[in-house]
């Protein structure tokens, strides 16, 4: 083994072991090659810990200085997420900390870019306006009005049940009439974690992310996210290592959605364990 060899080995060790494989190779890959190293992650559930109402959630108190540390490391770091991306980063105060100024902001799952403090989108689909004037009457006629709300997100429009008497129940009887409600209007059903968000279909946090990587020519990629919508996003890291690029797939674990955490290189303890491994590689690359 090489001196170099044997730095990269002692790199890994110094955070959280992948138990993949191709995990392992990809935490190798940004270790020895951070400046080509794409850091991309979901917000809600990942930097921000799941709060009962979404306008209160808010990054992790520790979230902004591991990013900070870690984003002049590295090619780019972004975030990928399903809010508005101007909310996002207000939630997120990414605004507002020194050492974020080429932080990308992936709105919509994609469809809106914040970056430098604007934000770039298309016109809204008009599916949306008519679901949110059908939405109240879908949820009554489901038996589920009772605890269940409505979040305007814009561009999208999201029911959540966690406030409902029988959250897992209200979201199970929702399920199907907010998809064919959906349908009828050119929308796809986005379910989450007790939350199914109506939204235009044709992105997702797949294509933006892997669009992100063509863009900023990264030679390897850490994605995490905690998450149904983060799904496609594993997906697109599985496509980039199947041609040859290392990706590392970090679940920020939770009991409500055990999905990711079967798929991922590295499981780790909801966002407090997502800001260690931030914190950690920033200190690596140090």
């Amino acid at each position: 083994m090489g001196s170099h060899d044997k730095d990269s080995t002692e790199a890994i060790s110094s955070v959280p072991t992948p138990t993949t494989p191709p995990g392992r190779d990809g935490l190798n890959a940004i270790l020895t090659h951070p400046r080509r190293a794409v850091i991309a992650l979901d917000f809600d559930g990942t930097l921000a810990p799941i709060v009962a109402d979404p306008e209160q959630a808010r990054a992790h108190p520790d979230a902004l200085a591991a990013l900070a540390a870690l984003a002049p490391k590295v090619a780019a770091v972004t975030v990928i997420t399903g809010r508005p991306a101007d909310v996002a980063v207000r939630h997120g105060g990414f605004d507002s900390v020194a050492g974020l100024e080429r932080l990308v902001v992936l709105g919509h799952y994609g469809a809106e870019r914040w970056e430098g403090g604007t934000v770039t989108a298309p016109e809204p689909h008009p599916g949306v306006a008519a679901v949110r004037a059908e939405l109240p009457r879908a949820i009554e006629r489901a038996g589920a009005s009772h605890g269940t709300w409505i979040e305007e997100k814009g561009r999208a429009v999201a029911v959540h049940t966690r406030r409902a008497d029988d959250p897992q129940a209200a979201f199970d009887a929702l399920r199907e009439p907010l998809t064919d409600l959906a349908t009828r209007h050119g929308l796809i059903v986005e379910p989450g974690r007790l939350v199914l968000e109506l939204r235009p279909p044709g992105m997702d946090k797949g294509v933006a992310l892997l669009e992100h990587v063509r863009e900023t020519g990264a030679e390897a990629v850490l994605y995490a996210g905690d998450d149904l919508g983060d799904l496609p996003a594993f997906a697109a890291v599985d496509k980039l290592r199947s041609d040859g690029t290392p990706g590392l797939l970090v679940c920020s674990g939770s009991a409500e959605v055990t999905e990711l955490a079967e798929r991922a290189d590295l499981v780790v303890d909801g966002p407090a364990g997502v800001v260690h491994l931030l914190r950690a590689l920033a200190d690596q690359l140090d």
